[in-house]
């Protein structure tokens, strides 16, 4: 059992510098909300098994730097926190020095041209997230076993401390657990949230178990939508593991340079990183891909977690009615049915998912804000903000495709 007094901090430049057994070992544990008690003094944390998130698997992380990708050039420079006793890891924030607000999907750009009006300089800022990866996850990564709240007291201080001595305006913690998001609030941080759209398993046997759910009108569009994305003699194949060859990455990397040059004007991955994640991750990966005429003309590529599907990002080199929301978002409900998992994160924004059975999810973020002024205006304008996310999912969720007599939880 760990003890505050016996835990030491370090940043360390690299995830080189972590072995993977001692870093995956600390992704394992997922915090619990402090244990319920009349004395709050008394209240305590704990770790327990989480479902298995790939994106904070060393490997992934790997991936990412290996490739440069994510790197001091591309405005990433790793700064990963460690909680050590002795020479022992017992907690890890995956962190990064950051010199601007690009790859995060939770935006802060409005506080930073705000705060260089006044004078003050933003950047360099703490980011603990997973690069260009808008997927709930821990991000107080703590061994399972250890005392979850003084590991996680002592990283959210090593946090601020490192904030300082960075000379950073500001460290953010986001896409981050609901517990975790209750957990930093105690220790100083600004609560934001958001919303994605995410599709829940309720216990589906088939596509058409679910549709039954819906009501007539939907239903019968996405009978429509699936059929006409299909209608160019199209057909949709299932890649994952030694399926997915280099042939297969390059015909996706192609599809994700067309669409995010189109929708971002620069995508942040490099071909390296989809080499890489093959070659350490390709069984964690699901790529959806559409041939027509013998030729690959469009992709999604997926991550495979414990009980969720992440849906990533998609590209195509021809455009055909509807085949975004049949590679994304169709086949992910088909395999999460076929794999028993419970959740499809389909990523970050479009309101237009609703239609098709995906219902908003709130996401959490965490900010340390040094200055007392800036602080109190982004709390002031977090304190607002909380109030329209929260009256929007309301809002988008009665506005649901489900039938009234059904519960799509």
């Amino acid at each position: 059992m760990t003890r505050s007094s016996d835990i030491t901090l370090e940043a360390v430049p690299s995830i080189d510098a972590v072995p993977a057994a001692e870093w995956d070992a600390c992704a394992r544990g997922a915090l619990a909300p402090p244990a319920p008690s009349s004395d709050a003094s008394t209240a305590s944390c704990t770790t327990s098994a989480a479902a298995y998130n790939p994106f904070t698997s060393h490997a992934f992380f790997s991936a990412l730097e290996t490739s440069k990708s994510a790197s001091v050039r591309t405005g990433w420079g790793p700064r990963h926190l460690l909680a050590k006793q002795g020479e022992r890891i017992v907690g890890i924030v995956p962190c990064y020095l950051k010199a601007h607000s690009q790859g995060e999907y939770v935006f802060d750009r409005g506080w930073a041209d705000a705060y260089e009006r006044a004078g003050g300089s933003y950047y360099p800022k703490l980011q603990s997230s997973v690069p260009f990866t808008p997927a709930t996850g821990p991000r107080l990564l703590i061994r399972p076993g250890e005392d979850a709240g003084e590991v996680a007291a002592a990283l959210s201080g090593g946090l601020i401390a490192l904030c300082k001595l960075s000379e950073a305006s500001s460290a953010h913690v986001t896409f981050a657990r609901e517990s975790e998001w209750h957990f930093l609030a105690e220790q100083g941080f600004l609560q934001r949230t958001d919303q994605q759209f995410h599709w829940h398993n309720a216990g589906y046997g088939s596509f058409d178990d679910f549709l039954a759910t819906l009501n007539s009108r939907h239903r019968k569009a996405i009978k429509r939508e699936r059929r006409d994305a299909l209608a160019n003699g199209i057909t949709i194949h299932h890649l994952t593991g030694a399926d997915i060859t280099e042939d297969a990455w390059d015909a996706f990397f192609e599809f994700y340079m067309e669409t995010g040059s189109r929708k971002w004007g620069r995508p942040y991955l490099n071909r390296a990183f989809y080499s890489l994640i093959g070659e350490s991750m390709a069984d964690d990966v699901l790529l959806v891909m559409a041939k027509r005429d013998g030729r690959w003309v469009a992709g999604a590529i997926n991550f495979i977690g414990g009980d969720t599907l992440f849906g990533r990002h998609w590209g195509a080199v021809e455009h055909h009615p509807f085949l975004h929301f049949e590679v994304c978002y169709y086949q992910a409900i088909d395999f999460a049915i076929a794999r028993g998992l419970k959740v499809v994160e389909a990523g970050a924004q479009g309101e237009h998912k609703v239609a098709r059975g995906y219902l908003p999810q709130t996401t959490y973020s965490a900010h340390y804000i040094a200055d007392p002024a800036l602080r109190r205006a982004i709390a002031d304008y977090l304190k607002r903000e909380r109030m329209y996310v929260d009256e929007m999912g309301r809002e988008l969720t009665e506005a649901g495709p489900f039938r009234k007599d059904t519960d799509p939880a």
